[in-house]
């Protein structure tokens, strides 16, 4: 059984929507910067495809856990999407412990996009689609006659 109050699990997941959509120019800002601030080297941030995690501490020299830095919230995204070197991100995961702390889903955002000079609030916006019609069985189509 897990303690939902462990600093590992999530107490909240946003989902951004419509969706931030970092330019190539934006992203490639982005990601140099959360590499250069990663949790290995002195950082705070640790990076993989699809997946930006914030910590409260860098990690000891070599380790490849956390030890004591606690996590304090995950950035989900897609790569080359909507385009190719875009980076679209479409959730927001936070802890107990990031809340407790007072992070929200736009402070969490806005020390990444920073890196860009960007926030959430002004970072573009996907395009939404409109919802497909309502099923209607007078609209259905009964094959041939």
């Amino acid at each position: 059984m897990t303690d939902p109050d462990s600093p590992t699990q999530f107490a909240t997941q946003e989902v951004i929507r419509p969706a931030a959509v970092l330019s190539e120019t934006h992203a490639r800002l982005i990601l140099l910067g959360l590499a250069t601030d990663d949790v290995t080297s002195g950082g705070l941030w640790w990076t993989r495809i699809g997946s930006w995690r914030r910590y409260t501490a860098p990690w000891a020299p070599g380790a490849d856990e956390p030890g004591d830095a606690v996590h304090i919230g995950t950035i989900s995204c897609v790569y080359d999407s909507p385009a190719r070197y875009c980076v679209t991100v479409f959730r927001v995961s936070m802890t107990s412990y990031g809340l407790r702390s007072g992070w929200t889903t736009s402070s969490l955002c806005d020390e990444a996009f920073g890196h860009a000079g960007l926030t959430l609030a002004d970072c573009p916006r996907a395009t939404l689609a409109a919802p497909p019609r309502p099923f209607s069985e007078l609209a259905r189509d009964s094959g041939r006659p």
